[in-house]
This record gives C-alpha cells, structure tokens and sequence, in this order.
C-alpha cells in the first residue's frame, strides 16, 4: 500500500489501516505540518508547533510504516509503481496493491509541496509570525475559514493592532450554515476587527499568493485601494499538487476525480481523499472522518471485499472549529449551525491529550 502524501489525511488513512499491511507513506516532509489553525500559528508559533508540527517518529501507530521524504513524479498505472525523487537527487520507484492519493494542495505560504528538513520548516513558521507580528496594520484578504482564523487571532490576541478583513461576499465563511456565518460575522466584530464586505482583490500579475504584500490593495470595484503595514492573502488560490498524476484522474480543474466510495473514478485500486479530492463541491473528505471511511475501503478492497465499501456521504455545509482555542476555550461549528464549546482547562487536559493524540491518532510519543 503507497500514501501518495502524508499530511494531515493520508497519515491518518495509515493509522486507520491497521497493522496487517505494508503501507509506505511518502512525503516532501519528515514531520506532519498541519494546515489547520493558521491563525493560532502565526499568533502562537511555539503552541501551534507543539500540537502541529509533528515528527512522523511521534506517532506510535506508524512504527510499521516506513516513511520515504521526497517528491512523486510519476505514478505508473501499468506496472503500479509511483517513482520519488529523493533529497539526494536520485529515484526511488515503489510498487503498489493499492495506491492512495492524499497530496493535497498548495494555498499561501502556509501549504506548499517543497522539500524540506525539520529546522527549515520551524524556521519558516518564526519567520513569518514575526513579520506579521511586527506590523500594526494589517490587511487579510480573503472569506473563508483561513481569513477568519488569522483576523480573529491577531485582533483578540494583539489588540493594539488595527486589523481590517476584507472578503468579497455580504458575510465571511461562505459554504458555512447562515447561522454560523452571522455568529462569526459578530465575534469579528467583538473581537475589534474592521470588516469590509464586498471588496474582491485584484491580484497582481504572476503574483501566488504565497508571501505577505506591503504595497497599496486594489479592488475590482470602485473602493480606494487600501495601504497598510503589511497585507496577507487567503484568497483560496488553491493549486493541486498534481503534477504526478495521470491526466486522466484529473477534472478541468486538477482535481482527482473519485466515486462515491473515494476510488479514482476508472481505477480499482485506486483511492483520494482530502483536498485533491474532487468528492464534493466543497472536496470536504479531509474534514468529515474520510480518513476512517477510506480505511475501511481500502481495507475491504485489499482483503478482497469490494462490496462491502461504504459511501462518502458530505455534509451540505463547511463546519469546524474555525477560530481554533481562544481565552474561553474552543468553539466548534457543527453543519446545522450549532455549535458547541470545551471550556479553556479541558482542551489541555482533556481535548488534545486523549480525544486526539490517543483516540484519534491511537498514541503520541512526548517530544
């Protein structure tokens, strides 16, 4: 079994599989860099990275994995191998049963495909908080969960600070419940930040996304730019990281196209999840215990049980913690608007120890 990317979804795809497989998971990192709460990473950098930034070693339920860091080049549908490209330059080919692609995408400086060591890594994520810290005004462009996180953060957190966050819709969180999208809408506002609805951005020309701006922000309507200290861009500018698959896995936007049980539409043994999975308008499977249902199937299908695969069946809406743990603890949006919070004192005790690092991931070694 070949994990075609390891972050936060195909890492968990190899815990759930058991211990009955040889599963070798490739990755261009040698640790887990969660794309969650980039709002608490930027504002907390050592506290994201202590539950965040996980070396592959810590995690007791991949002791029978081995981990191979390098890119994916090609996967070889024929021979059912995927080829690596290795930190030393050379190629490594791994043949496959059954092949899971979980590479996720590119999105900002905070999600990208490169090869790199663990100090590069926490280097990066000091370097960028601090840039940010530094600034006393400062833009954040963008609707969604991403945007929401860093202004509410760096407002609650830093109140000396003007933060102005800008998206193009009536209200943050689109594809979020209308309840949870005017409760979020409030805090923003409770918490001082300034919002201004209906300005869409105009991105500069050869311009990813994926660096702070301090130049001047022009909109697509008629509001004056804005100039600020520094700006950040969560514009959902996602790109696949699929330069490795076969094109015709991919739909017109890169994405892998998959059934209703996350096998590559075609393909019989092989599987998606996560963000590079086309399985619903939102690509909701890295959110919504895909991990769990993926390795089921993968399971049936690898003990020959086809038809005993169950259904992704996605929520019509977005939901999540979105502002990660704040001073009253951590809120989580559920997909029919409600919500419900775990007080401050239990997220320490209770939430991360034992709901995640030993229910979730089966067991966490101390750092």
């Amino acid at each position: 079994m070949v994990i075609a990317g390891f972050g936060d979804t195909g890492l968990l795809v190899a815990i759930n599989l058991g211990d009955n497989f040889d599963i070798v998971g490739i990755s261009p990192k040698p640790a887990l860099v969660s794309g969650q709460e980039l709002g608490m990473r930027l504002t907390q950098p050592q506290l994201w990275k202590r539950d965040y930034l996980m070396p592959f070693s810590r995690y007791k339920k991949l002791d029978g994995v081995r981990t191979l860091q390098g890119l994916i080049t090609s996967i070889d549908t024929q021979n059912a191998t995927v080829t690596a490209l290795l930190q030393d330059g050379t190629s490594q080919v791994e043949p496959y049963d059954a092949l899971l692609i979980s590479s996720g995408v590119t999105n900002g400086f905070w999600r990208n495909s490169a090869l790199e060591d663990f100090d590069t890594i926490s280097r990066s994520i000091d370097t960028a908080s601090q840039e940010l810290l530094q600034a006393r005004t400062i833009a954040v462009i963008g609707g969604g969960a991403t945007g929401v996180s860093v202004a509410v953060n760096l407002a609650a957190q830093h109140r000396e600070k003007s933060v102005h966050f800008f998206f193009s819709d009536v209200q943050p969180l689109p594809g979020y419940h209308p309840k949870v999208r005017s409760r979020v809408e409030q805090h923003l506002k409770t918490v001082g930040v300034t919002l201004h609805p209906g300005h869409r951005a105009v991105i500069p020309d050869g311009f990813q996304c994926d660096r702070f701006t301090t130049e001047p922000v022009a909109w697509r309507g008629t509001q004056e730019p804005f100039t600020g200290d520094l700006t950040l861009w969560a514009v959902g500018n996602m790109v696949p990281n699929n330069s490795f698959i076969p094109p015709d896995m991919l739909n017109t936007d890169g994405f892998v196209k998959t059934d209703a049980c996350l096998r590559v539409e075609g393909y019989q043994n092989v599987f998606a999840v996560g963000d590079i999975a086309a399985s619903d308008p939102h690509r909701s499977s890295a959110r919504n215990w895909g991990y769990r249902l993926l390795g089921h199937n993968i399971r049936a299908h690898l003990e020959g049980r086809d038809n005993d695969m169950k259904r992704y069946e996605p929520p019509r809406y977005r939901w999540g913690s979105v502002f990660g743990v704040q001073q009253n603890g951590l809120r989580v949006f559920q997909p029919d608007g409600s919500s419900f919070r775990f007080p401050k004192w239990t997220v320490r005790s209770l939430l991360f120890p034992l709901a995640v690092r030993r229910m979730i991931y089966k067991g966490i070694r101390k750092g």
